[in-house]
């Protein structure tokens, strides 16, 4: 029966009907489970052969034996009687009811003594085993077989012992039919089970299929359904979630950064208008118009450091500098930024100091470390002069710790309250009592950004009193 013959349902059901059905032959799970189905009916079908197979050959030993049994009864009765014995016998055991069979001729092939009527003339003329036809003397015209064994006696008598098959052939058809029956059975239990594994696996890829299109739609906060029961489905829905939730936490920092770019910059934007407007107004002499071109170009830069900073941390969370990392030692290029700020760090006030030994390697970009590590001493130099007043220090420490290389910057500043340690990571965040200062709010997220491509991890913590910052890089033994 198909779709379009079903009765009670009109053309557009027939059709959806059809349409399911054929999606649902169209699934893998319902293709693998024919092809089980197939490789286990070949396996069934080969032991169940081969167990039909034995039991025939069972049935013919058995055969066999009873033959040989009477052949061993009689040759005994012949040993002691002689051919009259024999034939005495013979007689006698043809009207026992029974399954076995026994013939004595001539050596013409005249019937002498025996329940068999007729048995072709090859038969007697070639002694041995043999399976073959026989008639009994029915009226019945149907054919009979047996197996049996011919001897020639001695005056060119024939002896014809044998045993009917017909109890064999019937246990033979109940076996194939029993075989036919079971491949049948399995056959339609696989397919069965195929459908219901089939169906089940559809009925959850459409759901996960409804659920993608109503992300697609815009609804960013739906997420796949999981069964809980831990299968390849569940797998790849969590990692389908998991890749949603990566995707939401990307846009919702793409509306962020929109957003503190539309704040931050629109002042420095409007204060180089200004200041050029300034100079096309007041100014009256070539040096100041040169003044404040001056100014409008230092503030021009300050926007193209902004930009390529932002460039730099996109690069870095799309990944694109992984495959530049080499063995780099974490002392080296310690020593490397401190000399670098040394001097300045003097002109504010402040002493940089160095412990970062030898021997600590790691697989890094030499290039990003530097940047991070520099935007860090930057920070503390700008944020890390005492509250009270007096010469503070900033640390610039390397050390091995549990399995991993720890960079460690630390200074005496205000420090950041714990509670805002986590926000301060992200773009153009920047603190109330910082606002005062030059900056954008880029220099912790740009240092975030190059610990995940390095699978490290940045940790802010109290240096009582200041500001404690972690470089964690895991460390490959």
């Amino acid at each position: 029966m198909t779709a379009s013959s079903l009765p009670g349902i009109d053309g557009a059901q027939r059709e959806a009907l059809a349409a399911r059905v054929s999606k649902l032959f169209r699934t893998t799970a319902f293709k693998l489970s024919l092809a089980y189905l197939a490789v286990f009916a070949i396996c069934a079908f080969l032991a169940l052969g081969y167990v039909a197979w034995n039991a025939r050959a069972v049935l013919d030993d058995q055969i066999v034996s009873t033959i040989d049994a009477e052949i061993n009864g009689l040759s005994e009765q012949y040993n002691s009687g002689g051919l009259r014995r024999l034939i005495s016998v013979v007689e006698r055991r043809s009207k026992e009811p029974g399954a076995s069979l026994y013939l004595v001729t001539t050596a013409n092939g005249d019937h002498v003594v025996g329940n068999v009527a007729s048995v072709p003339a090859a038969v007697l003329a070639k002694p041995g085993q043999s399976e073959v036809s026989y008639g009994r003397g029915e009226a019945s015209a149907d054919e009979h077989y047996a197996i049996v064994q011919v001897f020639t006696l001695p005056g060119g008598f024939r002896l014809l012992v044998g045993r009917d098959t017909e109890e064999r052939d019937r246990l033979r058809a109940v076996i194939g039919r029993a075989f036919a029956s079971s491949l049948a059975a399995v056959i339609v239990l696989g397919i069965i089970g195929g459908w219901l594994a089939a169906s089940r696996v559809l009925a959850r890829v459409d759901a996960m299929t409804r659920t993608t299109r109503a992300i697609m739609a815009g609804d960013l906060d739906d997420r796949l359904a999981v069964a809980g029961n831990g299968d390849e489905l569940d797998r790849l829905a969590t990692n389908l979630n998991q890749m949603l939730e990566r995707i939401g936490e990307l846009m919702r920092g793409m509306r962020e950064v929109s957003d503190n770019i539309a704040h931050d910059l629109k002042t420095p934007l409007t204060r180089l208008r200004n200041r050029a407007d300034e100079a096309l107004r007041r100014s009256s002499s070539a040096e100041e118009l040169r003044a404040a071109l001056e100014a409008v170009i230092e503030e021009g830069d300050g926007l193209i450091r902004v930009f390529n900073a932002l460039l730099m941390i996109a690069r870095l969370e799309a990944g694109s500098a992984g495959e530049l990392m080499a063995p780099l030692d974490l002392g080296a290029s310690a020593r490397s930024v401190g000399e670098l700020y040394e001097v300045l760090a003097e002109d504010h006030g402040l002493t940089i100091e160095v412990q970062a030994p030898e021997g600590v390697v790691i697989q890094a970009n030499r290039e990003l470390i530097g940047q991070a590590l520099a935007n860090l001493v930057d920070n503390a130099l700008k944020y890390g002069s005492p509250a009270e007043g007096g010469v503070g220090r900033i640390l610039i420490a390397v050390e091995r710790r549990a399995g991993a290389a720890v960079l460690t910057v630390s200074d005496h500043g205000p420090g950041i309250p714990e509670e805002e340690r986590e926000h301060v990571l992200a773009r153009f965040v920047r603190l109330e009592k910082s606002r005062s200062r030059p900056g954008f709010g880029l220099g912790l997220s740009l240092v975030n950004a190059v610990m995940r491509i390095h699978r490290g991890t940045l940790r802010l913590a109290d240096n009582g009193p200041g500001l404690k910052v972690e470089m964690v890089f895991p460390v490959t033994p």
